[in-house]
């Protein structure tokens, strides 16, 4: 057996319809596993953050508002 990820929608009646189509031979029979992300407004914040953090590390980086790792060390003493 061979698995392949795709994304698909589920319409207003249950039916799901796949983002792209699948690469196999026509009237295949097939298996589906269906694995729904459960909305959680925690996880949307998380990834928003996370994108937020990105982009300025990414503006900073593309502006030399960067420091060299050898300095990142200074001051900090191991006990």
């Amino acid at each position: 057996m061979k698995a392949i990820e795709v994304q698909g929608t589920v319409d207003e009646v249950g039916q799901l319809s796949l983002d792209e189509p699948l690469t196999i031979a026509k009237h295949s029979r097939v298996r589906v596993i269906v694995l729904i992300t459960e909305e959680n407004k925690d996880d949307e914040e998380l990834v928003e953050s996370a994108k937020e953090s990105f982009r300025q590390g990414w503006y900073d980086a593309m502006n030399g508002n960067t420091v060299p790792i050898s300095q990142l060390w200074q001051g900090i003493d191991a006990e």
